[in-house]
């Protein structure tokens, strides 16, 4: 379940965007990731919330690191992507510099916590 969570969030952040801006012209890449995000939160929230579960009678440190990717996921998907699509759509580019660099650090953060979690295991 870790390795699912972990795998998924490398592939989504640097395969799937990447290749979505490289292949489709700029404005169908946008539309595409605005509605692939809210699914791409919903996964890592379902995943990282069911291995912290699982991880719980056995690891709670790293089940308490997974819960934290969980819990700090709701309010990326609920606020700060809303507020990213808001100043796109408002023309407000250094709003949007600044909530999309929230985004992506929150979203490193995740990856790495869940490698740690992840590197656990060996």
């Amino acid at each position: 379940m870790v390795a699912l969570l972990f795998g998924g969030m490398v592939l989504y952040s640097f395969g799937f965007a990447a290749f979505v801006f490289s292949a489709l012209p700029a404005q169908t890449a946008r539309t595409a990731l605005r509605s692939a995000f809210p699914h791409f939160y919903i996964f890592v929230m379902a995943t990282s919330a069911a291995a912290a579960a699982l991880l719980w009678p056995s690891n709670s440190t790293s089940a308490l690191w997974l819960a934290a990717i969980a819990l700090t996921t709701l309010p990326a998907r609920q606020l700060l992507m809303p507020a990213i699509n808001q100043a796109t759509d408002g023309g407000e580019k250094k709003r949007f510099a600044v909530l999309h660099s929230a985004s992506v650090i929150l979203t490193l953060a995740h990856i790495a916590a869940s490698g740690y979690v992840l590197s656990r295991f060996l």
